[in-house]
């Protein structure tokens, strides 16, 4: 080999030894940039919100999610229904409508309505078939994004019977249902030791708070969802879960009470029935040998169980856009005793003897009248003596001295509107309170307000009651006055 076949020799090698360095280069790169790229991924992954639905991951759900400044997270009530297992719908649930203002949630178990700027949750129980609801709080009112209801997680947990879990330092969201969540416990309660998990709707909901109502086939009791530890021994012959108190109704020998989760007796369990009357003012009522009274959540009677009926049937008024029978005008329990009603307050103690034959007028020959048995603007209710009727506010007096043919409500355009007849004339409720200076609920200034007319009132209802003939000339002389004071 010359010299020349030598050069040419080597300069072959040396670009072939160059090839493959700048080979080996670029495979580097290729490597190093595979590497940051999958490094960049899992940190976008990281720093990606993830929302997963009963651990099914769920895009759309996430897009639905609005995020405040300071943190709460919203989401839009109708859109997230239908994933939730719920249909939605504009207006309330009794009295239908397209209100955009008010919605409200249904499943086959229960309904959830909602208002805008309310933070009050309304729920009736479609199981039970009855027409009182119960209710909870959101913690923060229902607000209007770009026309459309939102609450807030909390409320989305209350009303859609959910569980909203934020692992912000994963940047994941998980949601629970409560079918996701029995189903999941299923076959832990046999490693328990127990047969079954009760199928009722309302206690099904105990799993939100990690509870299980389980039998063993023969009674029932309460454990912890998370390791089978007893909360109530499995010893009742039925146990309901009080979504609202967190507290439960349980059944011995016929005899119903109240127990709480620290195993308190806070009712006895002496009772034929027992029902929630209302969260706020802390009242259940109670049956025993066909008689009813009240007691508070200590068990203490508020009113004697000693009467025929507590509280009326509102179904017979649903223009009235009634919650509950139990508690009317805010203050107000309907007391039936020896076939006469009263009133008490959710104190205890009665403002209006028994001296009336039934509150809320029916509505027969008028087509255009409408049963009535409340006036929410004035917070009176309608109350009927030997088929006369007048009004009584939430103090149990009446804003007017008179008995009357008829008080009722007609709805013209969608507006109601509250009428009473006397000796053939009709008269339109809110301005005659009106024109006696009875100011509406909601002016906080009613009660200084009308102190001399509410008393002049009281000092003749007793009269009044006595003597409903009389109360007809009464009115017209009210009107002949009225009229001639303008």
């Amino acid at each position: 080999m010359n010299l020349l076949d030598e050069d040419f020799s080597n300069n072959k090698e040396n670009k072939t030894k160059n090839i493959i360095k700048i080979i080996i280069i670029f495979i580097v790169l290729i490597v190093i940039a595979i590497i940051g790229i999958l490094s960049y991924m899992i940190y976008l992954e990281g720093t990606t919100l993830r929302v997963f639905l009963d651990d099914k991951e769920n895009a759309d759900i996430k897009n639905l999610l609005v995020f405040e400044e300071d943190g709460t997270i919203y989401v839009p009530v109708r859109a997230i229904s239908s994933y939730l297992g719920y249909s939605s719908y504009n207006g309330e649930y009794s009295n239908r409508s397209e209100i955009t203002s008010k919605c409200y949630v249904e499943s086959e178990q229960e309904v959830a309505n909602l208002t805008l700027n309310s933070n009050k949750i309304y729920k009736l129980n479609l199981a039970e078939n009855r027409n009182n609801y119960t209710y909870m709080y959101m913690d923060k009112p229902v607000k209007a994004i770009n026309g459309e209801l939102y609450i807030t997680t909390d409320g989305m947990q209350k009303v859609f019977n959910t569980t909203f879990v934020y692992d912000q330092e994963n940047n994941r969201i998980t949601i629970y249902t409560v079918p996701y969540l029995i189903s999941s416990y299923s076959n832990a309660i046999l490693d328990y030791g127990y047969t079954n998990l009760s199928e009722v709707f309302e206690n099904e909901k105990a799993i939100l708070k990690n509870i299980l109502i389980v039998t063993n086939d023969r009674y029932w009791g309460v454990i912890n969802a998370s390791d089978g530890t007893e909360i109530l021994e499995c010893k009742y012959d039925d146990i309901r879960y009080q979504e609202i108190t967190g507290d439960f109704i349980v059944c011995s020998d016929g005899k119903f009470g109240i127990m709480g989760t620290d195993k308190r007796i806070k009712v006895d369990i002496n009772y034929d029935s027992i029902e929630l009357m209302d969260y706020d003012a802390g009242l259940y009522l109670v049956g025993r040998n066909g008689r009813y009274g009240v007691v508070d959540l200590n068990g203490n009677n508020v009113i004697y169980v000693e009467n025929d009926q507590i509280g009326v049937d509102i179904s017979r008024f649903e223009e009235n856009d009634l919650k509950t029978g139990y508690i009317l005008v805010d203050n107000l329990i309907p007391v039936m005793k020896n076939n006469k009603w009263g009133l008490f307050d959710t104190k205890g103690n009665q403002v209006v003897d028994f001296e009336y034959d039934s509150f809320g007028y029916i509505a027969s020959s008028n087509r255009e009248a409408m049963n009535l048995l409340v006036i929410p603007t004035y917070n009176v209710i309608v109350a009927c003596l030997n088929n006369r009727y007048t009004l009584l506010n939430s103090s149990g007096e009446q804003p007017i001295r008179a008995f009357v043919d008829d008080i009722y409500m007609t709805i013209t355009g969608g507006e109601k509107y509250y009428q009473m007849t006397a000796n053939d004339k009709v008269y339109d409720v809110e301005e005659y309170l009106d024109r006696l200076g009875v100011q509406p609920a909601s002016n906080s200034d009613s009660t200084s307000s009308n102190t001399t007319q509410t008393t002049t009132n009281n000092e003749n209802s007793n009269n009044q009651v006595n003597n409903g003939q009389q109360s007809e000339q009464e009115l017209q002389n009210n009107e002949e006055e009225q009229q001639g004071n303008e």
